[in-house]
Order: C-alpha cells, then sequence, then structure tokens
C-alpha cells in the first residue's frame, strides 16, 4: 500500500503558494522522516496527505484510491498541541471513541489509565492527553500515520514512553509512517528514509 502526493499546491486564497508542485510517497511499513524550517508548510504538507485540505493542485492517493471526507480513513494525522485536538466539551471517554472503541489492554499499553476516561481533557496534563490523541489515531482501519511534531511540547520520558510503543504497534501492524520534526536524534534513531523540506519545491 502506497500513500502518495502528485504535485501538491495550496495556498489561502490569491496569497502565496505555502506548498508547491511537491511530490512525496510513504509506503506501507517504512517511517520516512520530514525535516526543515519552521514556517515552511511542513504542516500544511501534513493536512494535505491527512485529507484535512484540499489541494488547489494534484492529488492524495492511497493505494491508489483518492482520499475522501467523509467515512473511516487509512491516514490519520496527530497534532503538535493535544488540546487543540480534542473537544472540550466531551469527556475522554467519547473522544476515545470518536475514532474506534480501543480495549483496556490498548489503553494500558499507551499509559492511559481507566480513571482517565471520565476526566475532561482541562483535567489532563498535555502528555496525557496526547496519549489519547494517539490512541484514537491508532484505530483497526489506520495505515498511515502522519505524526506532526506529535511528542515534541512533552518530557523526554514521556516522548520516548510513545514514541517506544508508536513503533512497537507499526511494526506488528505494518504502518506507514511521516514523522514531522525538529529533533534530528529522534529522526536518525526511529526513520528508514528522511525528507529534507525546503518548501514549495519537490523533494
Amino acid at each position: 500500500m502506497l500513500l502518495e502526493g502528485k504535485n501538491l499546491g495550496f495556498r489561502y486564497g490569491r496569497g502565496e503558494w505555502i506548498v508547491k508542485e511537491i511530490d512525496i510517497s510513504i509506503k506501507q511499513g517504512e517511517v520516512v522522516g520530514l525535516v526543515g524550517p519552521s514556517g515552511s508548510g511542513k504542516t500544511t504538507l501534513a493536512r494535505l496527505l491527512a485529507g484535512y485540505d484540499k489541494p488547489q493542485t494534484g492529488s492524495v492517493t492511497c493505494d491508489g484510491t483518492p482520499l475522501t471526507a467523509s467515512g473511516v480513513q487509512p491516514v490519520q494525522l496527530v497534532f503538535q498541541h493535544p488540546e487543540k485536538a480534542v473537544n472540550p466539551r466531551w469527556r475522554m471517554r467519547q473522544t476515545i471513541r470518536e475514532g474506534w472503541l480501543p480495549d483496556s489492554a490498548f489503553l494500558h499499553m499507551l499509559g492511559i489509565e481507566e480513571e482517565w476516561l471520565d476526566r475532561w481533557p482541562n483535567e489532563l496534563s498535555g502528555g496525557e492527553l496526547q496519549r489519547f490523541c494517539v490512541a484514537r489515531a491508532l484505530g483497526p482501519q489506520t495505515r498511515f500515520l502522519i505524526a506532526d511534531e506529535m511528542t515534541t511540547m512533552l518530557d523526554a520520558i514521556t516522548q520516548a514512553q510513545i514514541w517506544h510503543t508508536v513503533m512497537d504497534i507499526a511494526e506488528r501492524r505494518n504502518l506507514g509512517i511521516l514523522m514531522i520534526s525538529h529533533e534530528p536524534s529522534l529522526i536518525q534513531r526511529l526513520c528508514t528514509r528522511v525528507i529534507h523540506w525546503q518548501g514549495r519545491s519537490g523533494e
């Protein structure tokens, strides 16, 4: 299976192109690192590949099929700031069920305590919230995970715990991962291929 973006272009209104003429592909089972300067369009690219935004030029396909805006999605995106990715009016049990219904063993593997399920988002730390976002993204339908600075805001111990679990799940389920990060050591340790992103041009 292949996640592929061809000739991708995106801008707001008639402003400058944030992404222009980009070709990128990720195979199922590989971990691709994406590194580049801040403000160069990496997050915009992530949103395009996950189907959050529609490219103005080009196309995104998963196994040759265009991504749709509804239904079960094979590509999941985890953002840098988990508090912006959850509904503050939902308890965490409802939040996690928005994606799928993981069992207790899966939640425990990601370090999620059962008692957290009945809490509101503002009652959890950033690391605890991000664990929920990762769990929600790793449903059985997921074939590709896009991690946009997924653990940048977390302490080193929490980063290591989350990535250890994610990589273990990815290996067992043959997931493809696009890892966007400013941390060279993390990229070097986990990625099988690295894209040095400049923005508005191809790989």
